[in-house]
């Protein structure tokens, strides 16, 4: 009796072990797709994208035979394919084990000879099984570009809104020279690509956010596209002069903009007007005894937006300065940091903020504004909006609202969504600042003609 109960236990065992050995060959065989269609966002001709992937995954417990997993364009389509570790078209007879799965990978690369506007590069990849066909989409944006690589600007140079810029290595204006960007122009970076500048750059965007010129990473694919530190940034060093930057957007950067050493001449070294400065993973602006004139900006999100190291010359009007911790960057270090030392030496330092909101939240800074200086230097806040628990001390300071929140028009951390207009009615910072001279806001709106301007870069409309 025992050796026949053994024997029966072995033989169940032995046929379970032959089920699960052979393979299920029923039209009704089951397999699950991580995803029915891949896409990429922006693919520019001769970069490539990044490669992506979805799984085939046999449900059933029985082997599962893939017939054919077939790249539907072939060899000559603009995807590439990777099945289960095979650089294929076409991959025939792939055996996946019960429960089991096998990846596919795909890159699409477009014709560098294409269009010039923006064109829909699309395929299919079909997994054939037992008779049944399944389809995986591909789809994606290409556009062609300017490819600058290691790219010396040694004469006078315009670039016009033809096609988008993409830059590789670095971009260097030398000493003398002068890069003017037309309106409407996009320049995308690569990873390890910095914008050098020992001449001069002038950016020459307008109101309407297609007029603009946008400064981002190249990286355009989910979930990269909206990564800080996805291009190193804009740096003016000693010889630079005369920048000018009007209706600019920089974004996702590792430092936006970095200015060193006054202007050989006696004009601001860098001007900012309707800027827009967001993401950046180390710092928005960081100058050192520098000269920066900026209005009607918006510097927000990065791991420190304004940052005056060692001294110069610095003059702030109607700016909005925020950060929200969020799952890119902490909110870590003040928005605003003013210093006429390094540590080690010191410069002569003279600031001045007016109308200008500088708050920050979900983070573990209680002082949103640092002031570090000795002697007569000069730093004046004129009607501002700050969050600070310990008030900076040496400072000149005149019709400050403290720690009440600005009431921005939508703020989702979640989502990363951040609209910094003041269209609440309750905001502290509407109707609270000093008349100037500017009379537009950075959406080209009016600021209002006998009243008291808002308070940041936007006029409540």
């Amino acid at each position: 009796m025992k050796t026949a109960l053994l024997f029966t236990l072995s033989s169940i065992i032995l046929l379970v072990a032959c089920k699960k050995d052979s393979f299920i060959t029923s039209p009704d065989a089951i397999i699950s797709i991580s995803a029915d269609t891949l896409h990429y966002d922006t693919v520019f001709t001769e970069v490539g994208s990044v490669t992506q992937s979805f799984k085939i995954i046999n449900n059933n417990n029985q082997k599962l035979m893939l017939s054919s997993v077939r790249l539907m364009g072939g060899a000559t389509s603009p995807y590439k394919m990777n099945v289960d570790g095979i650089a294929t078209p076409e991959a025939n007879g792939i055996e996946i084990a019960a429960n089991d799965s096998v990846y596919v990978f795909v890159q699409v690369n477009v014709d560098p000879a294409a269009s010039n506007i923006p064109f829909i590069i699309r395929d299919s990849i079909q997994i054939t099984f037992n008779g049944s066909d399944r389809l995986v989409q591909l789809e994606a944006w290409g556009q062609n570009a300017h490819f600058l690589r290691d790219e010396v600007i040694s004469t006078d140079v315009t670039w016009t809104n033809d096609l988008p810029y993409v830059i590789q290595g670095y971009l260097y204006v030398d000493d003398g020279q002068v890069l003017t960007i037309e309106k409407g122009c996009r320049i995308y970076v690569h990873a390890d690509a910095p914008i050098v500048v020992d001449g001069t750059l002038k950016v020459k965007g307008e109101k309407d956010t297609i007029d603009r010129v946008y400064f981002r990473g190249d990286r355009l694919d989910e979930p990269y596209k909206d990564f800080p530190a996805a291009w190193p940034g804009i740096y003016f060093r000693a010889p630079s002069r005369d920048n000018v930057l009007t209706y600019a957007v920089i974004k996702n950067s590792y430092q936006a903009i970095a200015v060193e050493d006054p202007s050989p001449n006696a004009n601001a070294k860098l001007t900012l007007n309707e800027c827009v400065i967001d993401n950046s993973y180390d710092a928005g602006i960081i100058a050192l005894n520098s000269n920066i004139v900026a209005t009607n900006c918006q510097i927000s999100n990065c791991g420190k937006n304004i940052a005056v190291v060692r001294g110069g010359s610095y003059s702030f009007t109607h700016c909005t300065v925020a950060s929200y911790s969020n799952n890119y960057i902490q909110h870590n270090a003040p928005v605003l940091t003013v210093s006429n030392t390094d540590g080690t030496n010191t410069a002569s330092l003279n600031a001045l903020f007016r109308n200008c909101i500088f708050w920050g939240e979900n983070g573990l800074v209680e002082d949103e504004v640092v002031v570090v200086k000795s002697g007569s230097d000069v730093v004046n806040f004129d009607y501002n909006l700050w969050k600070v628990k310990n008030t900076p001390e040496g400072i000149i300071s005149n019709n400050i609202i403290n720690d009440q929140p600005p009431q921005f028009d939508s703020i989702d951390v979640a989502k990363h969504f951040y609209d910094f207009r003041l269209n609440k009615k309750n905001s502290p910072a509407v109707d609270a600042g000093t008349n100037t001279t500017i009379i537009l806001d950075l959406d080209g709106n009016p600021r209002q003609a006998g009243l008291k301007p808002d308070l940041g870069c936007f006029e409540k409309q």
